[in-house]
């Protein structure tokens, strides 16, 4: 007879996708970027459908780098091979904004109520990290600006190492926290994340990115039968919860 693994006594969280909506920052970063490389083409080659299958695949928590990878792959013959530093200007003047132009990242909004967020801090006192692909300036950013930056104990951001679907953000994150690997759960909207946890020897949870979820019910489906979820799921996911991390509530006892 099988029995429930207990309950995780450390939460990480992915940013992207499960704290903050991104569709219209960093997804929409990667498909300006993509055409301000590809002029010549038009309408662009590299859609959110195209950046979305990139993203099921897994291997591309370097929002900078994947733009490269996907100009390359759409790049006329005639084209000049932009670096990866030129990428990574465009990218940023469209995120952070210049003096002529506010920058996309305004328009992130945070997905979970802060009720839910607070109420898993009081579940797991010392024990709430969050591990993203993020810069740090970046991560810090979003904390800050909703209110969560005392709701987390660690933070795990692309100057602490390898990236997702590496173990190592996994494994730093519960160092810090003071917890074994064992003890953990990281939640991610993307394979990387829940390959980060299992390469590490904990575990992973799956969540619904907003739009899919929602799509999902205006057309009667199972959310979690198509796209990142169903791969989060092929990949080894405990499941996969709807947005808000709501149903994290269930996971940790009171």
């Amino acid at each position: 007879m099988s029995t429930s693994p207990p309950p995780p006594l450390a939460l990480l969280l992915d940013m992207d996708g499960v704290l903050a909506e991104v569709s219209s920052s960093y997804r929409s970063c990667i498909l300006l970027t993509c055409a301000h490389f590809l002029p010549q083409l038009e309408p662009c080659p590299v859609t959110s459908a195209v950046v979305k299958a990139r993203k099921e695949e897994g291997g591309c928590n370097n929002d900078w780098v994947l733009s490269l990878e996907l100009i390359k792959r759409f790049l006329p013959e005639e084209g000049r091979e932009p670096t990866l530093e030129e990428v990574t200007a465009v990218f940023e003047d469209l995120y952070q904004g210049t003096p002529s132009s506010p920058g996309l990242k305004a328009s992130e909004s945070l997905i979970p109520a802060l009720g839910v967020l607070t109420e898993l801090r009081r579940r797991l006192p010392g024990k709430m990290a969050v591990v993203t692909g993020r810069p740090q300036k970046d991560c810090d950013w979003f904390l800050a600006q909703h209110g969560l930056s005392g709701l987390f104990d660690a933070t795990v951001c692309m100057e602490s190492g390898p990236p997702k679907p590496s173990p190592a953000p996994f494994k730093l994150a519960c160092e810090r926290l003071g917890v074994a690997v064992s003890e953990a759960v990281i939640v991610g909207d993307t394979p990387d994340d829940v390959l980060s946890g299992l390469s590490a020897g904990g575990r992973g949870v799956g969540v619904a990115l907003p739009h899919d979820f929602a799509r999902a019910v205006l057309d009667g489906a199972d959310y979690k039968a198509g796209g990142l979820s169903k791969r989060m799921l092929e990949l080894g996911a405990e499941g996969v919860i709807r947005p808000g991390l709501a149903d994290l509530l269930d996971l940790f006892p009171r």
